[in-house]
């Protein structure tokens, strides 16, 4: 089941982010990601917050804004699942997203956005925090 994300939810999704990150994001420095988990929980008021649930329990979520994903994650337990599928359909049909900006290194984030209907539209060489981690700009079509 998809639903809105309530403030109380915050430290799962922490919890979420973190078995997330840990299993996909294995080019981040250590340092890196410890900054990172620190500024995490200041972007989720920024966005529009939606998680799925599984048996009472949140086990992905994601965040748009302004018509941008501007996250996506999904347990590492839960991966494989179609869970992060049913999140993007969401945040397009609902939350008429149409863009989308991915590490040039995730490649399975990369391929799993491609297969969900975006294409690389430029590049930048420093992610939005000015860290050295090129990010693929996408849209969808």
């Amino acid at each position: 089941m998809i639903r809105r994300i309530e403030p109380t939810d915050y430290p799962r999704l922490l919890e979420i982010w973190e078995s997330a990150v840990r299993s996909t994001h294995e080019f981040l420095r250590e340092e890196d990601f410890r900054y990172y988990k620190e500024q995490v929980p200041a972007y989720f008021p920024q966005v529009t917050l939606v998680g799925f649930e599984q048996d009472a329990r949140l086990t992905g979520f994601i965040g748009t804004a302004d018509g941008n994903i501007e996250m996506l994650f999904v347990e590492n337990a839960s991966r494989g699942q179609g869970i992060g599928r049913q999140l993007v359909r969401h945040a397009i049909e609902v939350l008429q997203a149409t863009r989308v900006d991915v590490n040039e290194a995730n490649t399975a984030a990369l391929g799993f956005y491609e297969r969900m209907g975006f294409r690389v539209v430029s590049r930048s060489e420093r992610d939005g925090e000015g860290k050295p981690y090129p990010l693929l700009h996408m849209q969808l079509g």
